[in-house]
């Protein structure tokens, strides 16, 4: 069977620097699409080319939030309503060095001219045959597509944050998913990437929180201290740990109960009837007060609206190509994975046993250098009155 054109992200990143085009693939929660990707500065003529005539999709030029400030582009659209938030940009040209602007060459040296650190607006003309595209600051780790991923990993690579990208599409104009992207990689001897292996690689090899205050705290079940940490990533964004003894089980001690919880206004604060998630903090502090020392993890929903749709509306199931049916948001399991691996590292906790609501896949930490030694189910959780 040939091997699989799945790569790792060293791999990609390798391939990128080369000036070589990988195709990414963003998640079942998203469009499930792959993307011809490639590092803006090594744009050419035959690669616009291969994209028109293999890809078929929209050729887009992607920005940093400050290159397309810095040059000046409008949204395209003054109210963006689609459906995944997708930045456009308005069209755009270079002003000297090109003749219709739709050519291969022309959108190459417009391109070009764009990411040339040397050029002002003054240098592009608008409307124009190139689509820019805004990539969130904070890249994947907070916006899971293609656009993040293609200015992260020219990043990654040493290269100017910039990429272009153009959508796979079949030859009858239906949308190239997985099974057909495989192939598309065979036949043209590529490499693929997924955004969800860049983001557990980014959460793994690059720190993003930092502590922001530290104080104690008592409450029924003890004294806590209470570290604040902010995002470097995600502005506004805070998270807690609450901390009893010493949590290190240096010298061989028998590793700290440890519960890691996501903030829900419904159940948290307003007691909402289908949520137990108070009843479950107080049950995680008792315990931890009872052995005297654990920690509890408190960290913030990046969902808009508080995740209130979450909380009063079951999350909608997916059927994944694995046959394992999954919740629909991996990209926050993922952060909320790799935010709790970075907060427990910091706090000294490489080894702990997770209070839990009842047994249950837990994504993997061993790239924050964390073990879970056992699960421990918190049993019913009672209100303390």
């Amino acid at each position: 069977m040939p091997e699989s054109p799945f790569v790792d992200v060293p791999e990609a990143l390798r391939q990128f620097a080369a000036g070589k085009m990988i195709v990414v693939v963003d998640d079942e929660d998203r469009e499930n699409e792959g993307d011809l990707t490639l590092a803006a500065e090594h744009v050419t003529p035959e690669a616009i080319n291969f994209m028109a005539k293999y890809g078929r999709g929209l050729i887009c030029l992607t920005l940093t939030e400050e290159r397309a400030d810095y040059l000046r582009l409008l949204p395209m659209a003054s109210e963006n309503t689609s459906r995944f938030g997708t930045a456009f940009t308005e069209s755009i040209e270079a002003r000297e060095g090109v003749t219709t602007g739709i050519s291969a060459a022309d959108r190459a040296h417009t391109i070009l001219t764009a990411v040339n650190p040397g050029s002002t607006a003054a240098d592009l003309a608008r409307p124009g045959h190139v689509f820019p595209l805004r990539a969130r600051k904070g890249g994947v780790l907070v916006r899971a597509g293609q656009t993040e991923a293609s200015v992260d990993l020219a990043r990654m690579s040493g290269l100017i944050p910039a990429g272009v990208i153009c959508e796979i599409m079949n030859e009858d104009g239906t949308m190239a998913r997985v099974p057909d992207l495989i192939t598309f990689c065979r036949e043209h001897d590529m490499a693929m990437l997924t955004v969800a292996e860049l983001i557990r690689y980014r959460l793994q090899h690059e720190r993003y929180i930092h502590r922001e205050a530290e104080t104690l705290l008592n409450t029924p079940w003890g004294e806590f201290r209470t570290i604040a940490y902010a995002s470097d990533v995600e502005e506004g964004e805070s998270h807690l740990a609450l901390v009893m003894g010493d949590v290190t089980a240096a010298g061989g001690a028998e590793a700290p109960l440890v519960r890691v919880h996501t903030h829900c206004l419904a159940g948290g604060v307003f007691c909402h009837d289908r949520c137990d998630c108070k009843q479950s903090i107080e049950t995680a502090l008792r315990r931890i007060g009872e052995e005297g020392r654990g920690a509890l993890v408190y960290l913030h929903n990046g969902s808009r609206g508080f995740g209130i749709d979450r909380t009063i509306t079951p999350p909608r199931m997916v059927l994944h190509r694995d046959g394992v049916t999954r919740g629909k948001d991996q990209t926050q399991t993922l952060r909320h994975t790799g935010i709790g691996g970075q907060i427990l590292s910091d706090l000294g906790i490489h080894r702990l046993r997770l209070l839990v609501s009842r047994p249950t896949h837990v994504p993997a930490l061993q790239g924050f250098g964390v073990e879970i030694t056992e699960q421990i189910p918190m049993g019913e959780v009672v209100k303390t009155a």
